[in-house]
């Protein structure tokens, strides 16, 4: 185009489009990491859903703190990268009560 403004438009999308693309990799690996562990685990824990790159649970009281271990180690080693993926993880009876 000969806009800039449409070629500065264009270019952003570009650039988002491979890193919003590959966040979004990351994320569908790592839920596929964490079902299998959890289901090798014996754990009753169920995702119910993923929202950009936040995992939701709903947890069995009693298996709280063996899920968080798992779906830390299936996020953090999602992907082999030159810098670590860092996970943060919460616990609340509700969505709401997290956020």
């Amino acid at each position: 185009s000969r806009s800039a403004v449409e070629r500065a438009k264009a270019q952003r999308i570009a650039v988002n489009t491979v890193i919003q693309g590959t966040a979004a990799d990351l994320v569908k690996l790592a839920m596929l990491r964490v079902e299998k562990l959890l289901t090798e685990r014996g754990l009753g824990a169920r995702l119910l859903l993923q929202i950009h790159d936040e995992l939701v649970f709903e947890v069995p009281i009693a298996e709280v703190e063996q899920t968080k271990a798992v779906v830390k180690e299936a996020m953090e080693g999602a992907a082999k990268l030159s810098i670590p993926l860092k996970t943060s993880i919460e616990v609340g009876a509700n969505w709401g009560e997290i956020h």
